[in-house]
């Protein structure tokens, strides 16, 4: 019996109050926007990015074309998602968005041409099988399309950046290892474990 209620308590500490994703983002967007007075943002101990201070300012006399990862990550706390930034991450998204469609164009074009029928059945279920990863793959990559395309209108709708449970900053390097983060890291991890205690 104490074992399930060791259990009950765990479940307490990660339960989160049930309200509404849209209003649970805005409101605590908000009141993060609001203690953001202080010039500085604490970043989160596990998110700990290294940042090249000689890079700190090269955001200013460039454009977002040409700013590299490494200078939006050195970008100070205070210009988080600021107009460069949205910019720069737009970019990525679309350049994204661009591959995967020239992907799947190619693929089309591929499978068009493997049509012909090979005697061999060895060799026949080998190039059956590359055309079922090709498909698999590009199964991912629509899936992820859609991620993009929301990552786009959330940038438009200045939501971008920000987590959609807490509404802190998701921070740029896990934006720039995931450009369509929704979580922040601390988020997805509650959501990974709730997700494996209760098989959701």
């Amino acid at each position: 019996m104490p074992a399930r209620t060791g259990r009950a308590s765990r479940l307490s500490q990660i339960t989160v109050p049930s309200m509404a994703p849209a209003v649970a983002s805005t409101a605590a967007k908000a009141s993060f926007l609001q203690e953001m007075s202080s010039p500085m943002i604490a970043p989160s101990p596990s998110a700990a990015v290294k940042k090249d201070p000689k890079l700190a300012n090269n955001w200013k006399t460039k454009s977002a074309e040409e700013l590299t990862d490494a200078e939006v990550l050195a970008m100070p706390d205070s210009e988080y998602m600021n107009e460069k930034q949205q910019a720069f991450f737009r970019l990525k998204l679309v350049t994204l968005k661009q591959d995967m469609l020239n992907n799947a164009g190619e693929t089309t074009e591929h499978l068009r041409e493997d049509t012909v029928v090979v005697p061999d059945p060895a060799d026949r279920a080998t190039i059956e099988e590359e055309h079922a990863l090709e498909l698999r793959t590009r199964d991912r990559e629509r899936k992820l399309l859609k991620k993009i395309e929301q990552s786009i209108v959330r940038i438009d709708a200045g939501d971008y950046g920000y987590c959609d449970e807490t509404g802190e900053p998701i921070g740029v390097g896990r934006l720039l290892a995931r450009p369509t983060a929704t979580l922040s890291l601390e988020a997805q991890q509650r959501r990974e474990l709730k997700q494996k205690m209760f098989g959701d």
